[in-house]
């Protein structure tokens, strides 16, 4: 049986020689051009393994990354919820009775259960995840057992004082309320001042300023106090928003003011409480 001759592609073919001489125009730059095109081919040619090597090698990367930020994002969110999770087991209500309204609403009996069953979620928090969510779950372990084992649970703070940002902001002002409940007044105004001074929308200042103020009034220093309590009243009594129009007071500063009022009383009368907006002073629409 006879072979089927194989057809060879046009470009393959070998030239079908002519008879007629015909007349070749050479431009010299297309002629450059064309060798230099052909030596960067073999160039390129020589180095293909290479270059597809570091082409895999980027595409590799690539995907490593997207996986790693599609794993971290997911890892981010489960650690965020499960801190969630615990947070809210620990402002669950301590009563004798469930709540008629909601009775399926867990509740714990003691101060001290509620304390252990935070602590145990915050623990599996801390082991299970990473930064930044581990440290905020080491923070509210130990201020939940402050209530359960205060030496220990100030050491723990007293370390997470430490630390800069938002966890040891909170560590020290925690600690600082933990000094002032067992008496020692002078190391806790030492750390509400070194909160004062800083620069910190974490806690606000009114806030430290308002418990230091506390602190040197059971000190007997009445004056310092007075000052705080004034310096906090009266830069509220005068807040405005960005319409000029004032600012109702907050509650650290109604209760400042009566403090004030309570070892000042001269000094109270300088300050007036916003009053608040009349109705019949808001003009109309369309006027």
């Amino acid at each position: 049986m006879a072979r089927k001759k194989r057809q060879i592609p046009q470009q393959f073919q070998a030239p079908v020689q002519e008879n007629k001489t015909k007349t070749v125009y050479r431009d010299e730059f297309q002629s450059n051009l064309g060798s230099r095109v052909e030596d960067l081919g073999r160039r390129v040619e020589g180095n293909s393994k290479k270059f597809l090597y570091a082409i895999a090698a980027l595409a590799l990367l690539g995907a490593l990354i997207g996986i790693f930020s599609l794993w971290s994002r997911r890892q981010t969110i489960a650690a965020q919820t499960a801190l969630g999770k615990a947070i809210e087991t620990s402002q669950l209500r301590v009563t004798s009775s469930p709540d008629p309204a909601n009775p399926i609403q867990k509740t714990f009996k003691t101060e001290k259960e509620r304390a252990e069953a935070s602590i145990g979620e915050f623990q599996t928090v801390a082991d299970k995840y990473g930064n930044p969510v581990r440290d905020k779950a080491r923070y509210f372990i130990a201020a939940n057992r402050l209530s359960i084992d205060r030496d220990a649970a100030t050491q723990e703070l007293e370390d997470l004082s430490k630390m800069s940002g938002e966890v040891g902001t909170l560590s020290k002002f925690a600690l600082a309320q933990a000094k002032t409940d067992s008496g020692k007044l002078d190391e806790a105004a030492a750390l509400y001042q070194e909160l004062a001074a800083l620069d910190n929308p974490i806690l606000s200042k009114d806030t430290v300023n308002f418990e230091l103020a506390k602190i040197y009034e059971k000190q007997g220093n009445k004056d310092q106090a007075a000052d705080l309590y004034y310096n906090i009243a009266k830069a509220a009594s005068e807040a405005k928003d960005t319409e000029g129009k004032p600012i109702v007071m907050s509650q650290t500063a109604r209760d400042a003011k009566e403090k004030l009022e309570a070892i000042n009383p001269d000094r109270a009368k300088e300050i007036k409480e916003p009053e608040p907006e009349s109705p019949f002073d808001v003009a109309p629409a369309g006027m």
